[in-house]
């Protein structure tokens, strides 16, 4: 072929690629409004939540005190006997009838029982 051939056949491609005229601002917004629509939606619905989860869990933590009933991540029951927040500890009795206790981290508690959930608690281990 022929160096004029290969111009011609070349010819549609460099038009595709010439920069047209400059995209206006209702075409920047229409281009980029779904992406700032997926990152808020995921904010909304993935990033808020979590945080919101958090520092319920912060404020639970911050809360314990002796002789609360608890319920730590991996199930077990307890009374709390002692809180160590220097060293991140907190120690449960388990069984008031031999005084069994365990120390568990105090990240492991994952909710405070109420006073009627307690005792409705005790009853069913009974």
């Amino acid at each position: 072929m022929s160096h004029s051939c290969q111009l011609l056949a070349l010819s549609p491609l460099l038009a595709a690629a010439e920069p047209g005229p400059p995209a206006g601002p209702l075409e920047l917004l229409i281009t980029y409004l779904p992406m700032v629509l997926i990152v808020f939606a995921a904010w909304m619905l993935l990033y808020r939540p979590e945080r919101e989860r958090m520092r319920k869990q912060r404020e639970l933590l911050a809360a314990i005190k002796k002789n609360d009933r608890v319920i730590t991540a991996s199930g077990i029951c307890g009374t709390v006997a002692s809180v160590d927040r220097e060293h991140d500890r907190v120690v449960l009795k388990v069984d008031e009838g031999t005084n069994v206790k365990i120390t568990f981290t105090l990240a492991s508690v994952s909710q405070v029982l109420a006073e009627s959930d307690s005792t409705a608690a005790g009853e069913r281990s009974a």
